[in-house]
């Protein structure tokens, strides 16, 4: 893991407005800077970024965050990818903390396998274009295949040679370990001498979402029975097949525009089409679908379309993988490509306005399509027709999502009149598995429940009248003011021996934190700075801002998105000073924990007022009675301290 000590390295010298900027064009307006969302499509710009909180907001689709945020969402990249690319960028060295001897080589072995992988890919791509062999076999063969040098280059495709050992020598040369050429695939003992693996075969560098090489293709170019057509890394620290999409990297943007991803079996396929200008397309390699390569297609978007040859074992191929698919909620549609055609040949022989215009005519429906296919197979076989119903419910039953409920019965429908079967009688079907489904998982549930409870992290919304959530509304609103202001003021001095933590932390206490405030989420934020606080640290917005925790970090980028600004030209109408919420912290700080007291005064008045009714003692409600005046005597008094409120 990144060290903390890297992490803040890295965070002191973020520029938001650098780093945004990289991606979309920003002008200044005020003290903020605004662009064209990146997230969605529009003509006027709505994307502000404030250099000053360090966050953006996007007011046409409500997207925010901070820079690290940015990257994951833009560039899909996890926490710690986000955190290496702005280490790269700011030329920040990264020091890993202490793990396990285990893990440490693990981690070492899964560096060394980048390093040796990125070395291959320069050396491949080298001899194809720089040496006579590579520009006679490899880069004619492309040529002849259509590829132009610009997306050659762009995929970073490469030659290995023919002769035995000519890349094995260059990396022996350069000083990498045998052992780890041989973990990388590129290379091969026999009979005791070092050989290369990919001899005389076009080289298709695979690479991770943060465009790193994790391994290769390599596709044979001599036609032989012996040899299989295309060669792959063999698995290893980096290189997990069921987790890989080729061309992910390069598509990844133009799925996320396009809100589509098309899938193709072959590395050709994805290259041609890319050429063609059709960029939001990946390969699965010739493999059924992964629940993780599905996950990684979800990333980008919830819209797939499996594009396979239109023979047999296309359809067959793209069959598989279709339950898993509905359960991760993609909509999923099928093109089948003419017979002796694939998407490279296609695209190459009708061009790509044509292939486009093909793909979004001859869509079909995964399940309807499935269905009427196995129709076919069945015929009148009563007994084959019974085990189809059956696998059509169970397919049906994965979509079990509830947003997904209307999609579900829409199929119940459809299937059941291609099925000539009762609808009524299917839907009891679906309902079966689904049951069947909830009866496997209640163990798991049940062991989970108790963790489940604990966790605060996202509360669930209440079933309630307008009236009352406006009521609660307005009391989020007072807490979030409450957490903002520690955020924002708490290293401020609130007097000669305090600063405002110590004032806020000296008047709200401990046991009153979990009763007064509703939202447990602004707890957990409370809890972290007195934690950070008491530890001698002096946490700030950026602190939380930057937190791996991404839903802490996403709550705090919400408090700090304060609307709300003096216009530039205020000055030109008014004269004088003009006051800001920095000059008025402690008028702020102090409303804040006064709302808190006047709540906690609500709940011991409404308790005591419980008591009041139960009681029958006539002393006991003369002394209830005495609590109830004085309670309502500082009430009175807050409220006359406090003056205005904050959010009415």
């Amino acid at each position: 893991m990144i060290s903390q000590a890297t992490i803040q390295q890295i965070l002191s010298r973020i520029d938001i407005i650098e780093i945004v900027g990289s991606f979309i064009k920003l002008k200044k307006r005020g003290t903020n800077y605004l662009g064209l969302c990146p997230f969605h499509n529009e003509k006027s710009p709505s994307f502000t970024v404030s250099p000053a909180k360090e966050i953006y907001k996007c007011f046409g689709c409500g997207r925010s965050g901070n820079s690290i945020s940015f990257l994951m969402e833009h560039e899909k990249y996890s926490y710690a990818e986000a955190l290496r690319w702005l280490a790269q960028k700011y030329n920040v060295e990264i020091e890993e903390t202490a793990v396990s001897p285990e893990q440490k080589l693990v981690q070492q072995s899964a560096d060394s396998l980048y390093i040796i992988n990125n070395f291959a890919q320069k050396f491949f791509s080298d001899y194809l274009f720089n040496s006579e062999e590579g520009q006679n076999i490899g880069l004619s063969y492309l040529k002849e295949r259509g590829f132009r040098e610009d997306i050659i280059k762009k995929f970073q495709i490469g030659f290995n040679p023919e002769g035995r050992d000519v890349f094995a020598k260059a990396a022996l040369s350069n000083q990498y370990n045998l052992d780890l050429l041989q973990k990388s695939g590129l290379v091969v003992v026999r009979d005791e001498k070092p050989m290369d693996n990919y001899r005389g075969r076009i080289i298709f560098p695979i690479h991770n979402p943060s465009g790193k090489v994790l391994g290769f293709g390599a596709r044979v170019l001599k036609t032989t029975d012996k040899a299989p057509k295309y060669i792959n890394t063999p698995e290893n620290e980096i290189y997990v097949k069921s987790k890989i999409l080729y061309g992910s990297y390069f598509a990844r943007l133009a799925i996320d525009k396009a809100d589509e991803c098309l899938l193709v079996e072959g590395y050709t396929d994805v290259v041609s089409l890319h050429q063609a200008g059709i960029e939001n397309v990946v390969a699965s390699g010739g493999t059924s679908l992964t629940p993780d390569q599905l996950r990684l297609v979800k990333k980008y978007t919830n819209n797939l379309t499996i594009i396979y040859d239109g023979d047999n074992a296309g359809i067959k191929a793209a069959l598989r993988g279709l339950d898993l698919a509905l359960e991760e909620s993609l909509n999923v549609k099928l093109v089948l490509i003419p017979d002796k055609e694939d998407p490279d040949s296609f695209v190459n022989k009708v061009g790509a306005a044509a292939f486009a215009e093909f793909i979004a005519t001859n869509k079909k429906d995964f399940i309807l399509f499935q269905l009427e296919t196995s129709l076919k197979d069945v015929g009148t076989d009563s007994t084959k027709k019974s085990a189809l119903v059956n696998r059509v419910a169970e397919t049906i039953s994965k979509i079990n999502k509830a947003e997904d409920f209307t999609k579900q019965q829409d199929y119940i429908k459809q299937c059941a009149e291609l099925l000539k079967i009762d609808e009524g009688g299917l839907h009891t079907l679906v309902n079966k598995f689904l049951r069947e489904k909830i009866t496997k998982e209640e163990n798991r549930l049940n062991r989970d429940e108790q963790s489940y409870n604990n966790d605060n992290s996202s509360p669930q919304p209440l079933d309630i009248e307008d009236d009352a959530a406006s009521l609660l509304n307005r009391d989020e609103q007072h807490e979030r003011a409450i957490i903002r202001s520690l955020l924002e003021f708490g290293l401020k001095q609130w007097n000669e021996e305090q600063r405002v933590a110590d004032y806020i932390f000296a008047e709200i206490k401990e046991n009153d934190l979990e009763e007064l405030i509703d939202n447990k989420s602004l707890v957990s934020v409370l809890h972290t700075y007195q934690t950070w606080y008491h530890e001698g640290l002096e946490p700030t917005p950026k602190t939380f801002l930057y937190n791996e925790d991404q839903v802490m970090s996403s709550l705090v980028v919400s408090l700090m998105e304060y609307n709300q600004e003096i216009s530039p030209n205020w000055k030109e109408i008014f004269e004088g000073k003009i006051a800001t919420r920095e000059d008025l912290y402690k008028e702020e700080v102090f409303s804040t924990i006064n709302y808190l007291k006047l709540r906690k005064l609500k709940l011991l008045m409404a308790n005591n007022q419980n008591d009041l009714e139960k009681t029958t003692n006539p002393e006991e409600q003369i002394i209830l009675l005495k609590i109830h005046q004085h309670l309502k005597e500082v009430e009175i008094n807050l409220t006359k301290q406090l003056g205005t409120v904050i959010f009415k």
